[in-house]
């Protein structure tokens, strides 16, 4: 059956047939299309026609067309999450409480806290508990305007652990409406059976577990935190290279908290994407626009949400789109730094705090965080023939009503394939 969603005040990002682009850099990420006074259709989870309401035939309706009047609101992708760790056993509210206190995020984490908290609560957890959590998890990010979502393991940590992270991922793909990825994430950090020895639970992330989760399919991509106390930026070069033998991109944690080298490696890897970015030096941006030279750099991913939780800097999104490069926007949900799947707030923290404007946010949240995965052929704008992942918002003023009421749900409708 179509649906159509008629007297749209505005739809975004709507392009005509073949002339949607992969990405939007730049000055171009304010410029993106905006049709007023629309309509758009959607049939069989596809994107079939959109258009202005003075050009609508209606003369070619099919029967049993489903029409929603969108008067007053807006119509755009539905957001797309490239960065998640929405696999996990238990909320880390105690140590939030801790750091309330005057803990610090490192602290914790060497008092046993941390990702190693969340390995142990997950070994001791039943693969269907997992799978009722995330699908619960899913249905929340659904509500305030997701549609896609990638999902890493990490905290597993061990080869078993690992598997059931990703099966879960795995065995939600077929319960969900939403597409989702998965990308394996061993190298998180090092667990407590290697003391402290980064070198021997490498190895066993690259000979032992990256193997098995190849042949039996788990993952979309991989993934590594490669910061200082973690792993190192030739680990993350060690890992591209193996990854790249069972067809799996890499993805890549960087600069989170300090510049190490992680972007310069991610770069020789052929990464999709840098994520984190919240400390970015001079000579990190130099590399990373003279990698987007020739539009074959990793995608810049921000992470808003982290920066809130843990008030650390906020990724520097101004300097990046000023440099003319592209920038995707996620939440990095997990439950120790940034619990919360919700992208509306996002986009309100990627303008108030990063200093972007509603569309280039907007912009990062959706084309860009399909780039993020490889994905903007499927989805990411408005387009006929792509997946119908669409937002349709409660009444509001203009586009930028949504990052202007931070906090607050305007979000109506989020269609998943149309539905």
């Amino acid at each position: 059956m179509r649906t159509r969603l008629e007297n749209l005040d505005g739809l975004a990002l709507c392009y005509e047939n073949g002339q949607s682009p992969a990405f939007l850099a730049g000055q171009a990420m304010d410029q993106a299309p905006v049709l007023k006074q629309a309509y758009l259709d959607m049939e069989g989870g596809f994107i079939v026609d959109f258009g202005a309401m003075d050009a609508l035939d209606r003369s070619q309706d099919p029967q049993g067309l489903r029409v929603i009047d969108g008067q007053g609101r807006w119509a755009f992708p539905a957001f797309i999450d490239s960065h998640t760790h929405l696999v996990y056993a238990q909320e880390r509210s105690g140590e939030f409480e801790q750091r309330m206190r005057g803990a610090t995020y490192a602290e914790i984490a060497a008092a046993g806290g941390g990702i190693l908290n969340s390995a142990q609560a997950l070994e001791a957890m039943s693969e269907d508990a997992l799978l009722q959590g995330l699908l619960k998890r899913l249905n929340q990010a659904r509500n305030t305007g997701t549609a896609v979502v990638e999902i890493k393991s990490g905290y597993g940590l061990t080869l078993e652990a690992e598997l059931k992270m990703l099966r879960v991922v795995q065995r939600a793909k077929t319960l969900s409406r939403q597409p989702l990825f998965a990308t394996f994430l061993g190298a998180h950090a090092v667990p407590a059976r290697h003391s402290g020895n980064t070198e021997a639970y490498f190895h066993e992330v690259l000979t032992g577990m990256l193997p098995r989760i190849a042949a039996e399919g788990l993952a979309d991509f991989v993934d590594l935190f490669c910061e200082e106390n973690y792993f190192r930026p030739d680990q993350l070069r060690a890992l591209a290279d193996a990854a790249q033998s069972y067809g799996l991109p890499l993805k890549a944690h960087v600069n989170q908290f300090t510049s190490i080298g992680g972007v310069q490696a991610a770069i020789a890897s052929r990464a999709l994407s840098v994520d984190h970015l919240e400390v970015l030096t001079d000579d990190d941006l130099a590399d990373l626009t003279a990698a987007w030279s020739g539009q074959t750099g990793p995608m810049p991913v921000a992470l808003p949400g982290c920066s809130l939780f843990l008030q650390i800097p906020y990724t520097p999104g101004r300097r990046i789109i000023d440099a003319g490069l592209p920038l995707a926007i996620a939440s990095d949900c997990n439950p120790g730094s940034a619990p919360s799947a919700n992208l509306a707030l996002a986009w309100a923290l990627s303008c108030h705090q990063m200093k972007l404007t509603p569309m280039e946010a907007l912009v990062g949240l959706t084309l860009n965080g399909a780039a993020a995965l490889g994905a903007s052929d499927r989805m990411g704008s408005i387009q006929r023939g792509k997946e119908a992942h669409v937002i349709l918002t409660k009444p509001v003023s203009s586009l930028a009503s949504l990052p202007y009421h931070f906090g607050e749900n305007l979000v109506e409708h989020t269609f998943v394939f149309g539905q």
